[in-house]
């Protein structure tokens, strides 16, 4: 956890693209010695970067073009960053949050987040106008974990929350229908809650 504008930071997620470079250049840096140092020789062992760059481009410009090449995701005590966009923390439902995480749940399906695989999924966000925003993650059950935790704390403990959540009523968050990025639609179509 690191402190950002003396707001902390809880989580943090990049779009993967110099990791993907890095190990790329890995990959086929440790063909080329492997090659040029035991099986042939150095001049032959140039193709193998050769070989890299040639494959790696179309991956490269394709993740540079992707519509969501900047789905950036921050979690911060006070809010939720989300393409260079922010949801305050006053605007979401934390006791909500709070009571799916005691249960074992964070989203709108009822799969325990333990058992979530590592792969992009929605985790939905509940506001308190009873609407819910879905953000897609590599690792769901990693931020779901980390919000979850945060939401008990804030609300004041697990104790708390049971207690609150028992005599609470507010709506059950309704998912905002999520268009694709291929239908025309542009990113305000799903981040119009942001202000």
């Amino acid at each position: 956890m690191t402190t950002t504008n003396k707001r902390k930071l809880l989580y943090r997620q990049g779009t993967g693209f110099w990791r993907m470079t890095a190990k790329w250049v890995l990959v086929f840096g440790a063909l080329s010695l492997l090659d040029g140092g035991l099986l042939r020789t150095w001049g032959d062992a140039v193709v193998w970067p050769l070989i890299g760059i040639v494959l790696w481009v179309p991956f490269g410009i394709g993740i540079v073009w992707y519509s969501r090449k900047d789905q950036w995701v921050r979690l911060t005590t006070r809010e939720l960053y989300v393409r260079r966009r922010r949801l305050p923390m006053e605007d979401v439902n934390l006791l909500h949050v709070a009571r799916l995480w005691l249960e074992g749940r964070s989203t709108a399906d009822d799969q325990p987040v333990q058992q979530w695989i590592r792969s992009e999924r929605v985790v939905w966000v509940p506001l308190l106008d009873g609407r819910a925003y879905g953000v897609e993650f590599r690792d769901p059950a990693a931020f779901a974990k980390v919000f979850g935790a945060f939401a008990v704390a804030a609300c004041g403990g697990p104790d708390i929350v049971r207690a609150r959540a028992a005599e609470a009523a507010y709506p059950e968050p309704r998912p905002m229908r999520v268009r694709s990025a291929g239908g025309g639609s542009s990113s305000s179509d799903v981040l119009d809650l942001f202000g």
